[in-house]
């Protein structure tokens, strides 16, 4: 349940419809065949499109292969129409139609008859794991693989008494195009908060879906409420998706004020943080005090991980953190078959949901006030802004105003006086609210 839902009985029911949106939304994502490129994104983008609110449009982008973004160059398109191992009966034994994972990721097509001797080169398994799929790609290098549980290894080596394999990779690399998606969300000023999540891993369900489809339920919430910043969401694959995001909008790149990255919001373990490369912009204040205050972990940044790293490269230099649970390599079902839909929860993602909003709502608010009262405590009880009976312990809407009053220097934001103060941000947007209406404060204006 989100803070908009507490003693809200139409609140409880919109909680009740988010938790199954996100999770259908990941239950039909889930069999979608995904890589860098190919029919697959462009399925992907169909769902999330299909529940996209009425006036919220998604816009696709179809940027030809060969063409150079920055350092790279847009690679040829990759569809797959099926794949299998069949023994000397014509039995499947790995069937690309059982799992996507089955098939190394840009594999090149392939039809032959071979020995297991010469199928093993091209064979991937998990021998500490042996009921488990890898994930395995090839994307800049043409070759091709299968992926299988390391248990049916036995049965390939019995099926080769019968003779050799039957090896088919049904896949086409063309000059087609990479595609990827953008959604935004206007705000009353210029200035942007930039939202990323990946879309290119088939079958994974935390470390792919649980972005995309807490992002799509995001952007369903944000849509219906004011904005004083832009949102944008962009929806491509990893790495090579981010880089060609960046090389096309050099001239709005200077909007963004603020980003997170979403992936791995389903998974287990608390909420974790990774700032950006500066460490101390306001996203990372931002973020560190909702991540903390739910109990998570706040982490350095480090160049190697999701397209944060490219967000943040000393070219773009972008205030791009990352928010996840368990990061990446760090709980033993990434990048395999274990990392399916019971592996992510309800109560995980809805959580990561509610987390990144209140963060989302946090830079919203974050604004600079000037106390235009400064000499003593002003006289709230006159501005019907403090209780009646005296005596009591101040409430805590009159310790978020007497924070704000104290703080209000002109320079320090919202977030900085929660950080010191331990208020929570809503709470001081909205006495920052009273106090302008009693005339109490002024709004600094923005130095961006």
């Amino acid at each position: 349940m989100d803070d908009d839902d507490v003693d809200d009985p139409q609140g409880v029911a919109s909680g009740a419809d988010r938790r199954r949106r996100i999770r259908a939304r990941m239950e039909r994502l889930y069999p979608l065949c995904r890589s860098i490129t190919g029919d697959g994104v462009r399925a992907t983008l169909d769902v999330i499109e299909q529940d996209l609110p009425a006036g919220v449009e998604l816009v696709r982008h179809e940027v030809p292969s060969g063409t150079q973004v920055h350092d790279w160059v847009v690679n040829e398109e990759w569809n797959v129409r099926g794949a299998h191992i069949a023994d000397a009966t014509g039995r499947r034994l790995v069937d690309l139609a059982d799992h996507t994972l089955h098939l190394v990721s840009y594999s090149v097509p392939v039809r032959a008859t071979m020995t297991l001797e010469e199928l093993r080169p091209h064979l991937h398994t998990l021998p500490e794991h042996p009921d488990w799929i890898p994930y395995r790609t090839t994307y800049y290098a043409r070759t091709w693989g299968f992926c299988l549980p390391h248990r049916r290894v036995a049965e390939l080596e019995e099926a080769a008494r019968l003779g050799p394999f039957e090896v088919v990779v049904d896949s086409t690399l063309t000059p087609g195009s990479l595609t990827y998606g953008e959604i935004f969300l206007p705000g009353s000023e210029e200035g942007e908060i930039l939202l990323s999540a990946h879309l290119c891993h088939p079958s994974l369900a935390n470390d792919n879906l649980s972005g995309l489809s807490v992002a799509a339920e995001l952007v369903r919430t944000l849509a219906e409420r004011p904005r004083r910043l832009g949102v944008r969401l962009v929806l491509a694959p990893g790495t090579i998706g981010s880089i060609t995001w960046l090389s096309r909008n050099p001239a709005g790149l200077e909007r963004i004020r603020h980003g997170l990255v979403l992936t791995g919001l389903g998974g287990p373990g608390p909420l974790v943080y990774k700032r950006t490369r500066r460490g101390a912009r306001p996203v990372d204040r931002a973020a560190e005090l909702v991540v903390r205050d739910r109990g998570g972990e706040v982490r350095d940044y480090s160049p190697y991980g999701y397209d944060e790293r490219q967000y943040n490269a000393l070219g773009f230099d972008l205030p791009v953190g990352r928010i996840s649970r368990t990061p990446h390599g760090e709980y033993p079902e990434y990048h395999t078959s274990a990392d399916d839909l019971g592996f992510v929860t309800d109560d995980e993602l809805v959580a990561s949901y509610d987390a990144v909003l209140e963060v989302l709502e946090a830079l919203q608010h974050d604004r600079t006030y000037r106390n235009l009262s400064p000499y003593g405590e002003p006289q709230l009880g006159r501005r019907g802004l403090y209780p009646t009976t005296g005596g009591k312990s101040a409430t805590a809407a009159v310790m978020a105003m007497l924070w704000l009053l104290a703080s209000a220097d002109g320079a320090t934001s919202l977030v900085e006086v929660a950080e010191v103060s331990g208020v929570p941000v809503r709470d001081l947007h909205r006495a920052a609210e009273d106090l302008l209406g009693a005339g109490l404060l002024a709004l600094e204006p923005d130095d961006d």
